[in-house]
């Protein structure tokens, strides 16, 4: 720290207490800047921050980031695929219930009505459930939130269940309605709370305001529909009522990414439309104003492949020699770390770019985004989107008299992870299982499946292979890990895995 005219001053006459007070400024100035990222000066001039809450920076801003996030999806293939690898993660093939109501029976009657209707839950009829809850997780990836609005249908639709679902996109809530309530509650940007912040209604415009497809039939006066007939997804980062896109901190470096492989694609075409320039000549032959022509002596307005200038009066001729382009590639890389960061996706899945990593490199960088999809798919889809589906549908078929109570518990299953290297995921959950570390339930619903119906399918399926007097070398009841007969547990000699005879079976069943 420089000392100032009144540390000198002081200096001159007492030097001692100058010093202590140099001193004591700069302890007072470590103290006041503790944290580098609050301290100004010339190098955090142009930082600005502001201290305003998520929803004023959301109302701000969060219709262009829309807009131009949805551009980016459509043009960027960056983009693109950062949605698309999001999206098969988190939802895959889809998020799958299982009624938990305390009896098989009951359990069976209801997911066989659950499977019924999910094949017509969606009112435009263009998917499943499992292809909404993919609509939907896109929709809040790329445009920050979405709707799911409940639709009861009635008994002549002839649907399994009287009830189906519509998808609105977040340009469908009414975000200028605004106001105080007499009963102390408030309309903020079309989403009404009542007098203790509950949320009590959306006010939606029937159809989408930005639809140019329909104009004289568009509506553009907003209802009020009842919050409980609502489902509102998006992704809390911040204490905030609305959602931004997902793609928000890469949108600028994609942008600038374009711009530069535009620019860099038009200085290659032009690079390869010139081949040379025949120049060289005596100032004599000059004209006044020298020109550059082609061979025909036309004036040469634009580049053309295998273009050769003549400049007037040329007599030599130089070849083009195209740039270098070296060191191109780390740094189109470097960009799409920070693109891919930005999307919270790795590098590689990215990319498809797989040169830099190895099986262990690879498996790591999966093991960290494979955790932050688990926390996403039961944080966040299942409680926000896939919660509110069973209990409009339970309550439906309810009150159709399909089912005896209106609230049924459920277990959720998300699509499992493919493994990098199956045999060695399998060797590990062996050792797993032989050590008592996971149960096999476990090890199966890590797989994706239900625990009791892939046991039920095993059970029937070692009661069809005895049947039918079939053993099959990957029936541990039967063969061992080496491919020999398992020991009889009946035959006192063949207690011990000693007396095996190698290419020795076990007697068929039944024998």
């Amino acid at each position: 720290m420089a000392a100032n005219w009144i540390d000198r001053a002081l200096a001159s006459v007492a030097p001692g207490a100058a010093r202590k007070r140099l001193l004591e400024r700069q302890a007072f100035e470590k103290l006041a800047r503790a944290y580098d990222g609050a301290a100004v000066g010339r190098r955090t001039d142009g930082w600005r921050s502001s201290s305003s809450s998520a929803d004023g920076e959301i109302a701000s801003g969060a219709s262009r980031l829309r807009d131009r996030m949805r551009d980016l999806t459509r043009n960027n293939p960056h983009a693109a695929k950062a949605v698309a690898v999001l999206v098969n993660n988190i939802v895959g093939a889809g998020i799958r219930p299982r009624a938990a109501a305390g009896t098989d029976a009951l359990d069976n009657r209801i997911n066989e009505l659950w499977e019924a209707w999910a094949a017509r839950s969606d009112a435009d009829g263009l998917a499943d459930f499992h292809g909404l809850t993919t609509l939907a997780v896109r929709e809040m990836i790329e445009g920050g939130d979405v709707f799911l609005r409940r639709r009861i249908r009635r008994t002549e639709d002839k649907l399994p269940v009287p009830l189906q679902l519509q998808l609105l996109e977040a340009d469908h809530l009414d975000d200028t309605k605004i106001a105080a309530l007499p009963d102390g509650g408030r309309i903020v940007r079309g989403i009404e709370y009542d007098a203790i912040g509950r949320r009590r209604a959306y006010w939606l415009f029937p159809d989408h305001p930005g639809d140019t497809s329909v104009p004289l039939s568009r509506s553009l006066t907003s209802a009020r529909v009842p919050a409980d007939g609502i489902a509102h997804l998006f992704e809390r980062q911040r204490v905030q009522s609305r959602g931004v896109p997902w793609g928000a901190p890469a949108m600028r470096a994609m942008r600038d990414l374009d711009d530069w492989t535009n620019a860099e694609l038009v200085r290659k075409k032009t690079e390869a439309c010139l081949v040379g320039v025949v120049l060289g000549a005596d100032e004599a032959d000059q004209g006044v104003a020298p020109t550059v022509v082609d061979a025909e002596g036309k004036t040469i307005e634009q580049f053309e492949p295998g273009l050769i200038a003549y400049a007037r009066g040329g007599k030599d001729i130089k070849f083009n020699q195209p740039a270098s382009t070296a060191g191109v590639s780390e740094w189109l890389r470097a960009q799409l770390h920070i693109i891919a960061a930005g999307y919270r996706v790795p590098y590689e899945l990215l990319t498809g770019d797989l040169s830099q990593v190895n099986y262990s490199s690879l498996r790591g960088g999966l093991v960290e985004f494979r955790r932050m999809v688990d926390a996403l798919q039961w944080q966040l889809v299942i409680p926000g989107f896939c919660e509110p589906v069973w209990r409009w549908f339970t309550e439906a078929a309810w009150v159709a008299g399909l089912i005896p109570n209106p609230v049924v518990k459920v277990e959720w299953q998300p699509p499992r992870f493919d493994a990098v290297d199956p045999l060695k995921d399998a060797q590990a959950d062996l050792l797993m299982l032989r050590s008592g570390t996971m149960t096999l339930a476990q090890a199966i619903a890590r797989q994706g499946y239900d625990p009791a119906s892939q046991l039920g399918e095993i059970a029937e399926m070692n009661s069809a292979l005895d049947r039918l007097k079939i053993v099959l070398d990957s029936d541990p009841r039967m063969m061992t890990n080496a491919g020999t007969a398992q020991p009889d547990p009946n035959d006192p000699a063949g207690d011990t895995a000693d007396n095996e005879q190698p290419g020795k079976s076990k007697p068929k069943p039944g024998d």
